[in-house]
């Protein structure tokens, strides 16, 4: 083997902060730049030179725990330029992956429509049409997501005046089901 082959097999997703906390599983939560490669072998890879952070246009991509990129659907949403993934010269990002990233969306008990209060803003905002309303007697119009037409930009997330709106990766949707 290769002293690279090695490193990047020992290499985990831990920061030296975590390890010593206890805290030995992948960070939750965690939203990598999309086309990031599998958690392990992204971490082995990225630099965190924050090259991909600054290339990204609409400035979603910011530097997290240990400096490594993650994604913060608060500042905006993913137009999936690609500019983030040309600019990983070390190859943390690979576009050659079919999609770039499984993220769902989950709607969360805090929604206005969920109060009786009309708010469409999530729908509004989806491009993809992922988010519609369902009429209901009596009360607001109640979203449902159709995640076969979800792309994961996360422009719903921004949109949304009560946070309640969240993208998480697709396995975790699975889970929670």
């Amino acid at each position: 083997m290769k002293a690279d082959q090695i490193r990047e097999s020992l290499v985990t997703a831990l920061s030296r902060r975590r390890f010593l906390r206890g805290e030995f599983s992948a960070e939750p939560g965690v939203l990598r730049p999309p086309w990031a490669l599998p958690e392990s072998a992204f971490v082995g890879r990225c630099t965190r030179c924050d090259a991909c952070v600054a290339a990204c246009p609409t400035a979603i991509l910011i530097a997290g725990s240990g400096g490594f990129p993650v994604v913060d659907f608060a500042r905006g949403e993913c137009t999936f330029c690609g500019d983030c993934a040309r600019a990983c010269a070390p190859g943390a990002l690979d576009m050659a992956q079919p999609q770039p990233w499984q993220l769902a969306v989950r709607i969360d008990a805090g929604c206005l429509a969920a109060a009786n209060i009309v708010c469409r803003s999530c729908g509004d905002s989806c491009q993809s049409a992922a988010i519609r309303f369902r009429p209901q007697v009596g009360m607001a119009a109640q979203p449902q997501v159709d995640p076969a037409a979800c792309n994961g930009c996360g422009a719903c997330v921004r949109a949304c005046p009560q946070a309640a709106v969240a993208l998480i990766a697709r396995s975790e949707a699975t889970i929670a089901a």
